[in-house]
């Protein structure tokens, strides 16, 4: 029996959950109802928001750390925290002010001083904050609910930084916690979010516990993405790590879960004839796989071989190897924007179309290749990852390269993708991920597609053509000058391979019927979330 029929034998039938693939203490029934069981799309191996860029990070933050302002579902964005903000004149200052009454979860009072020590650790880390740390002339406190952000020269996109929801977003932390190295993981969880999360419950590889925060305040206005009010109707919120996605689809049949964020898209029509399951798209911004190189180390330091793996590139291989054969839920991407987007562009992808292995062993040949093996660190625990890592395998293998395949799990790729030592050394060569669509729609929050060297995301592509484009887009000033400047990016981008990207795809969300609130979105959202 192949692989996608024994999953779905497997789920259809809930062997794997009957014969132990789950052991979960049982609930009262009123303690049921107000626990929301939770399957996310991977372990929660570290709980440090800033420190590194993985999704699962990001999503389980949004519930114990608030954001000044919060992007909503039009891509604007809207005040979260604030109270309200003033800008000068010229541009060059900024004048925020804090709503009263927020709290950390340990009781302490929401400061200023807070904000500002969150906002110099998120700097750090983050593309647009090192923009704004490049042209910055004071950033500090004026008062306990009031601070200042005095530039050298105008940042109009000053409020989007502060309120996109990709990773690393600017999360708010009391001080003492800020204070960390960017470079060094917190150890100390206390946010001001909706929900507090229970560090002694903390199971990594099993299980991650989140209690609704008495003290928070949400805002008025309707919830809509990471902006409005964040009402949280349940008590707990359980986080139920399933790697195995025949034993997390027997789970949401047989009620022992209420909700899973990545359903295998092969027991999809399992999950949408069961009487007591919804099964919708979970973000219909879709996701732009991803196959990052290191830049650093031979032999992806050589430009030959990096456009030796797109001319050889055929998507279609690696987008089957996750939606199936679903053909709507996929096409091929000759770019690096979201498809159905005003900016999206093709301009210059035609690398990405060749699918022409002969040209690209010609590429290896003149690149001097020699011999060196390309270290693939490849998450099993993730079903995308898994599979696009398969397909890659086989890819360099045709096309002449030597292959070091590493099998491991998602929180160990998120640790060793930031290593920049060789990769016989403990380093790596290539690693999969992928990327919301709602952060590749422009470059203003799209950390990936950033070229700056040292300052650039996991791989460190250094091309300054690529910055150059990101820098007239952002002094854009219409949106044709805006598409101008995402045609010249794209085509750089291809050129100089920043990154392979394998295709964009859609994916489904799952949950009982007996959940309700659940909203489609680039993150799972908690709030409004009721279970009857």
């Amino acid at each position: 029996m192949d692989r996608r029929n024994f999953l779905k034998t497997a789920a259809g039938t809930g062997v794997l959950a009957a014969t132990g693939g789950l052991a979960m203490p049982a609930l009262s029934q009123g303690a049921a109802a107000k626990t929301l069981r939770f399957v996310p799309q991977a372990n929660l191996a570290n709980f440090d928001p800033i420190w590194g860029t993985q999704y699962v990070v990001r999503n389980a933050a949004a519930l114990v750390w608030d954001t000044l302002y919060g992007i909503d579902s039009k891509f604007q964005p809207q005040r979260q925290m604030v109270e309200g903000e003033e800008v000068s004149a010229d541009g060059l200052t900024w004048t925020f002010k804090l709503r009263s009454g927020l709290k950390f979860h340990d009781g302490t009072p929401v400061l200023a001083k807070d904000v500002v020590q969150s906002l110099k650790r998120w700097q750090a880390r983050d593309p647009m904050g090192l923009m704004i740390k490049a042209i910055e002339n004071d950033l500090s406190a004026v008062d306990d609910r009031s601070w200042t952000w005095k530039l050298k020269q105008p940042f109009p996109k000053m409020l989007l930084a502060l309120a996109k929801n990709n990773a690393p977003c600017s999360f708010i932390m009391p001080e003492r916690i800020a204070k960390t190295d960017p470079f060094t993981q917190i150890t100390e969880y206390v946010g001001s979010g909706p929900m507090k999360f229970a560090r002694n419950e903390w199971v990594p590889g099993a299980k991650a516990v989140f209690e609704k925060f008495a003290d928070y305040v949400p805002r008025s206005e309707k919830a809509d993405w990471l902006a409005g009010g964040k009402n949280i109707l349940v008590d707990r919120v359980e986080w139920v790590i399933i790697p195995d996605a025949a034993t997390a689809a027997a789970a949401l049949q047989s009620g022992e879960v209420d909700w899973w964020e990545t359903p295998l898209s092969d027991l999809v029509p399992v999950l949408k004839a069961h009487k007591d399951i919804n099964v919708d798209i979970g973000d219909p911004l879709g996701n732009i796989g991803a196959f990052r190189m290191n830049h650093l180390h031979p032999p992806f330091n050589n430009l030959k071989v990096r456009q030796a793996v797109l001319t050889a590139m055929n998507q279609e291989d690696f987008m089957r190897s996750i939606v199936g054969d679903d053909d709507k839920l996929w096409k091929p991407l000759p770019g690096f924007f979201t498809p159905g987007t005003p900016l999206y562009t093709e301009a210059g992808g035609d690398m990405l179309k060749m699918k022409n292995v002969a040209a690209a062993k010609k590429l290896i040949a003149e690149s001097g290749y020699n011999g060196e093996p390309v270290v693939c660190v490849v998450a099993q625990d993730m079903s995308a990852t898994k599979s696009m890592g398969d397909v890659t395998a086989e890819l360099l293998k045709s096309i002449g390269l030597k292959v070091d395949f590493v099998a491991t799990d998602w929180g160990t790729v998120g640790a060793r993708r930031a290593q920049k030592t060789p990769p016989g050394q403990g380093g790596w060569s290539m690693f999969h991920t992928w990327h919301a669509g709602a952060d590749c729609i422009n470059p203003s929050s799209y950390t990936a597609i950033r070229a700056n060297g040292d300052k650039a995301w996991f791989g460190w592509p250094d091309v300054p053509a690529v910055e150059a484009e990101v820098t007239n887009w952002f002094n854009a000033k219409d949106q044709a000058e805006e598409k101008a400047a995402m045609d010249r990016l794209n085509k750089a981008a291809v050129e100089n391979v920043v990154y392979a990207p394998t295709g964009f795809y859609l994916g489904y969300q799952a949950w009982r019927k007996n959940v309700t609130g659940v909203t489609s979105g680039p993150l799972p959202f908690f709030w409004n979330v009721a279970k009857g």
